[in-house]
């Protein structure tokens, strides 16, 4: 299992590289064009990136030369249907997609004990980092000790959670756990983790040198693409197959080129830019596309500019937004206090690799698309999707144009008096307006521009409304440090936007309760009430239940809006209320200039800085500094009575070598689904209801439902999760008649049962599960506990027309076989009914992409042969199938090396 390069090297590019006084080991792209590679000087820099990756790594099993060979084809067609393996250099998580990663490896290293070997032994095999920040939540907000508030009550709810992390940042090698309070994962990445250009000890004495490159459990990981790291969000079990040394399958996609050609005018902010890109980007769609940026534009767009635009990949639906390595790279690198041998080492790299913006120099594309950044005006984007960009001018219009659609029959005008206060609410006014999110909060001009914006409306005399809740959540300390050097964070408390937390809070919906009479108001009402804020998703129910209609906005408009408390104002042409002095005050009165802007980042935004607040970022507060000192041990001391966090059983039992691989004999159906079944049909999310098998779990014990928290926050309690699976409210099982909620027949006995009730009832008969499905079974983004679930529900295979490509591989990942009907066959051709029973043969010697035979008996008792295609696509997952999964896979390998 070591990770020590093997590379075959045919390309005979292995050489050395001198900077000041070390050398290191890297594998050259002009060697390897030169030697059987024609050509690919002229690919996109992020297939470099691709590229390099694969000759490092060519093994002549998970890399083959003729994958290698794929991108020179790549080149001729710019487009490729050729699978890779690619082993990113590292992994970033957050809390409540990390914890169950954490889990395994806690539960890998009892494995490792109860088989004889030593649990030390049982570590990330790349560096992982894993940043808590997705648990702060607004409980408390507009006053200065709400941040204390809201920090304390983190910790009450996550108690369990935290001390679980806390003793992984310890017990683990290669793993650590930047505390709460700290930042947003992507905003740490870019300010610290990030060093562009990664080194590890190679083959031989010299150090390796070799693109930074990553994985994170947060689909905005692609933020740090902005520092030219080719980096992107993927599932849980992608992330723990990475950790643990094992390659992330994905064919060469098409590669897209965003020409981006003069500069921002006057007033317009990044936020404006990355709406009007993600709009573009989305119209012409880029689903599974890498999305690469070149073009003198960039010679007028800072890194944190590039950063905000990568950070919105996935809002327009590219799986990167990559920016090359050039001047402004290095500049970032030196203003946040990177070491001085690392930025030389990433100058002389990139420039070495070919892989330095050159101008003039136009990378071969499958597409091109083209803006001129001087168009770009005043935008926001809503109410309920970040494509749906609509101009600041057009926003009055727009929302009223949408408030029929969002509400039927609903129209302008309508008032309902707010309890105890002397106000009213209509349709339209603003109840949230939060300067959150890392896609923001990232850019010192944006968070500038909003304090100035709030010192220029103070000093007029303006005043948010009171019915707005305002938030104050940067991505890392940094931000509060130069907002202070400013002088500006009293002008932002002024304007109700005190300090709130420190992580992501409104943007994924963990907003906090509206004040109750303000959520009276918009019930009795049934008001269209408006949130405002500088995220990156606004999609309908995300922000806050009680809010209907979400824009996004650059945090100066977001202070702005706060100011009107409406979105029935069209801001660039009336007035946003009267100042002190009786006089009206328009936008452009309090609107900062780009030279003022400039300015004050350039005495405020230092290295020193950077350099202070990342000294000892993995120490924390005296909170965490408390948690977990018993704790503080090789294996973990699993608490029996823990909701949160829990023991899973993938290892019960395990031996040395894995059980030969059998064939699956009088199996039942659990499920049969049609087209289309998601990986958020599947898998447990939301709220946790309490007449589910999951909440009567919890309230067996004696868990209020007040306190049940969410799927996301039990993410670690397998308990939990297993009994949320097929458990979705809108999913249809067809064994029920097209009744809609996870139910099944128990058939043996004809009883309806849940899902869960039912799967336990036959694993307590000792009967094996199947489940059936249509056309693109498991779309939609990666969930983990969507194959998580299945397994430990007793599932053995999903028969299906066609399989998304990521849930077919976690199925794989989790030992459940993935079949695929042949001829166009389906279930439905088939006359299935989920009485029948299946048995699967000849998998003792199944090979990959064979043909399998599923014998169907029906209940009239006629037996009917149905050949499928067995999706184990490749050797490396025959590996994982027949050693129940690819977490017992490294188990083994680990235990056998040691």
């Amino acid at each position: 299992m070591s990770l020590t390069p093997t590379s075959l090297d045919s390309f005979k590019c292995r050489k050395t590289l001198t900077v000041g006084a070390k050398t290191y080991e890297y594998f050259s792209l002009p060697d390897a064009e030169q030697n059987g590679l024609p050509g690919i000087s002229k690919l996109p820099y992020s297939l470099k990136v691709l590229l390099e990756n694969l000759l490092r790594h060519e093994d002549g099993r998970s890399v083959t030369k003729a994958q290698i060979l794929g991108m020179v084809e790549w080149l001729k067609t710019k487009t490729s249907q050729q699978e890779i393996a690619y082993r990113p250099a590292r992994v970033l998580l957050q809390d409540f997609t990390g914890v169950p990663c954490v889990v395994d490896l806690a539960a890998m290293r009892d494995a490792m004990k109860e088989m004889g070997g030593d649990p030390s032994k049982i570590n990330p095999l790349v560096p992982v980092d894993l940043v808590i920040d997705h648990s702060v939540q607004v409980d408390h907000f507009g006053t200065a000790d709400a941040f204390k508030k809201n920090v304390d009550i983190e910790y009450e709810r996550n108690k369990e959670r935290y001390e679980f992390l806390r003793w992984g940042g310890s017990a683990f090698n290669n793993f650590q756990v930047v505390p709460p309070g700290t930042g947003i994962c992507h905003q740490v990445n870019l300010e610290y983790l990030a060093q562009t250009v990664w080194t590890k000890p190679g083959k031989g004495p010299l150090e390796q040198a070799f693109p930074d490159t990553c994985v994170g459990t947060d689909s905005h990981t692609t933020m740090v693409n902005g520092l030219a790291v080719l980096g992107w969000g993927v599932g849980g079990i992608e992330a723990e197959a990475a950790m643990l040394g094992q390659p992330v399958a994905m064919v060469i996609p098409e590669v897209i080129g965003f020409r981006l050609k003069g500069r921002l005018k006057e007033g317009i902010t990044a936020t404006d830019l990355v709406l009007t890109c993600t709009q573009i980007l989305r119209k012409r769609g880029v689903v599974e596309k890498f999305v690469e940026y070149f073009g003198d534009g960039l010679d007028h767009l800072s890194l944190e500019d590039r950063a905000t635009i990568a950070n919105m990949a996935p809002e327009y639906g590219a799986t990167c937004g990559f920016f090359p390595v050039d001047a402004d790279t290095i500049k970032y690198l030196k203003a946040t206090g990177r070491k001085a041998d690392r930025v030389a080492l990433v100058e002389a790299y990139a420039k070495a690799q070919g892989m330095w913006r050159e101008a003039g120099h136009e990378p071969v594309y499958t597409d091109i698309l083209e803006l001129d950044i001087s168009t770009v005006e005043p935008s926001l984007a809503g109410p309920k999707r970040p494509q749906d960009r609509v101009l600041l001018k057009d926003a009055k219009a727009g929302f009223a144009k949408e408030l029929p659609n969002i509400s039927k029959g609903a129209t302008l005008g309508k008032q309902v008096k707010v309890d105890g206060h002397d106000y009213s609410l209509g349709h339209g006014d603003v109840v949230i307006a939060a300067i959150t999110s890392c896609t923001n909060t990232s850019n010192p001009s944006v968070l500038i521009a909003a304090g100035l914006v709030a010192r220029n409306a103070r000093a007029k005399g303006l005043k948010t409304k009171p019915w707005v809740k305002t938030s104050f959540a940067p991505g890392s300390q940094v931000v509060t440090d130069y907002i202070a050097k400013a002088n500006l964070q009293d002008d932002l408390d002024g304007m109700g936007f005190y300090l709130t937390g420190y992580g992501c809070t409104v943007c994924i919906g963990n907003t906090g309760p509206l004040p109750e009479h303000v959520s009276k108001a918009i019930y009795d009402g049934d008001l269209v009430a408006a949130a405002v804020l500088s995220g990156n998703r606004n999609f309908e129910g995300r922000v806050h239940a009680e809010v209907k209609a979400n824009y996004l906005a650059s945090p100066p408009l977001v202070v702005a809006y706060a100011i009107t408390g409406t979105m029935n104002l069209d801001l660039s042409t009336e007035p946003l209320g009267k100042g002190s002095d009786g006089q009206d005050v328009y936008l452009r009165d309090i609107w900062p200039t780009s030279a003022e802007i400039a300015e004050i980042v350039r005495a405020t935004v230092t290295p020193d800085t950077f350099a202070h607040r990342y000294s000892d970022v993995f120490k924390g507060d005296d909170k965490w500094q408390g948690m977990g000192k018993a704790r503080a041990s090789l294996t973990y001391g699993w608490n029996s009575v823990s909701t949160y966090v829990a023991n899973p059983p993938y290892f019960d039992g395990i031996t040395m070598e894995p059980k030969p691989v059998s064939d699956i004999i009088n199996a039942r159906v659990l499920g049969m689904f049609g087209d289309s079944i998601t990986t958020d049909h599947i898998s447990p999310a939301g709220s946790i209801k309490k007449d589910g098998p999951a909440g009567t779990y919890l309230i067996e014990r004696q868990v209020r439902p007040n306190d049940f928290n969410s799927y996301g926050a039990r993410r670690g309690n397998h308990e939990v999760m297993m009994r949320g699976t097929f458990a979705n409210i809108r999913i249809k099982n067809m064994m029920m008649g097209g009744k809609e909620g996870g139910n099944t027949f128990h058939v043996p006995t004809g009883k309806e049962k849940s899902i869960y009730d039912a799967a336990m009832q036959y694993k307590a008969d000792g009967t094996p599960l199947v489940i059936f499905g249509g056309k693109e079974y498991g779309t939609g983004s990666s969930r983990d506990w969507a194959a998580k679930g299945t397994a430990l529900l007793g599932v053995k295979a999903v028969i299906c027309q066609s399989f998304e490509r990521i849930h077919r591989s976690n199925l794989v990942g989790m030992g459940v076989l993935p079949l695929v009907f042949k001829d166009n066959a389906s279930a439905l051709s088939l006359d299935l009914k989920g009485g029948e029973i299946i048995n699967i043969l000849g998998l003792e010697q199944l090979k990959p992409r064979q043909e399998v035979i599923v014998e169907i008996t029906y209940a009239d008792g006629t037996t009917k042969n149905v050949p499928t295609l067995c999706r184990i696509d490749t050797e490396d997952e025959m590996s994982y199938y027949r050693h129940g999964g690819i977490l017992q896979y490294v188990l083994r390998g680990l235990a056998k090396a040691a």
